[in-house]
């Protein structure tokens, strides 16, 4: 072995000298087609799946499941033809990409590249539901089965004469 002037052998001095290149974090180059909004942890979950929310590379669900089994938002990513950075704030461009930060419980903070943590949205207690929207949604959904019944005692009724 080769003694160095500084103290050490050669072969010591150079490997100490290079460090492990890790893989970058997705998001976190800033080169990617998304945004990436985490809204929990990844630490909480042990099973992943994508799910695409209207058009394809607009805006997509990334859930995770729970060692018990029970599913939640991950994180959301917002395809950068849906919004844009301003600064360090994420502004939406498109109707879709607002719901989706408009949902959120906290304005996406940057963390870097194209990385954003937000507060999941607050949990409704059982005692304030229904809610005005849940209401609405139940309405519309049994006029809904009402037209259909109608049709088809419509049917029905013609047959028969």
């Amino acid at each position: 072995m080769h003694k160095s002037s500084k103290g050490g052998t050669t072969r010591g001095r150079a490997k100490a000298g290079r460090a492990k290149v890790r893989r970058a974090k997705p998001g976190a180059r800033g080169t990617g087609r998304f945004f990436h909004v985490q809204v929990r942890p990844k630490s909480e979950f042990v099973t992943f799946r994508n799910q695409d929310v209207g058009g394809r590379g607009g805006i997509e669900r990334l859930a995770g499941q729970r060692a018990n089994g029970s599913w939640d938002t991950q994180k959301w990513l917002v395809g950068k033809s849906e919004a844009h950075l301003d600064g360090k704030q994420l502004v939406a461009d498109t109707a879709a990409a607002r719901k989706v930060l408009s949902q959120l419980g906290s304005p996406p903070r940057h963390l870097g590249g194209d990385r954003f943590v937000a507060k999941p949205r607050r949990d409704i207690p059982e005692s304030e539901k229904p809610t005005p929207p849940m209401r609405r949604a139940q309405l519309t959904n049994i006029k809904k089965a009402q037209v259909a019944v109608r049709r088809r005692r419509g049917t029905k009724a013609r047959a028969k004469v």
